[in-house]
């Protein structure tokens, strides 16, 4: 389902395991996919850094407010914070592209 998915964090390219790999592309397209506009995504980037969160789809950066902006980033910042590589996140970027 997933073709390929790539976690940056603290500006460090994060490797992840099979499992570690779908978890994070299923629950960004998940969060993600309830955004209007949002619609039969393809390629997915997320850029977390500070307050500034930015969001595209199939190269189309989709607005947002500020709860699901707040939702979204909590919630992958709790899942990615979980990796053992990662400490603290301060920036992160998640690339998904789905087969």
């Amino acid at each position: 389902m997933y073709k390929e998915t790539k976690l940056v964090v603290n500006n460090v390219s994060i490797e992840l395991n099979p499992f570690a790999e779908g978890f994070l592309a299923r629950t960004v397209v998940g969060a993600v996919s309830s955004l209007r506009g949002a619609e039969n995504i393809r390629d997915l980037e997320l850029h977390m850094g500070g307050d500034d969160v930015k969001i595209a789809v199939n190269g189309n950066e989709l607005p947002l407010t500020p709860f699901p902006r707040d939702i979204i980033t909590s919630t992958i910042i709790g899942l990615v914070s979980s990796l053992k590589e990662v400490n603290k996140v301060d920036s992160l970027r998640v690339k998904v592209r789905v087969a």
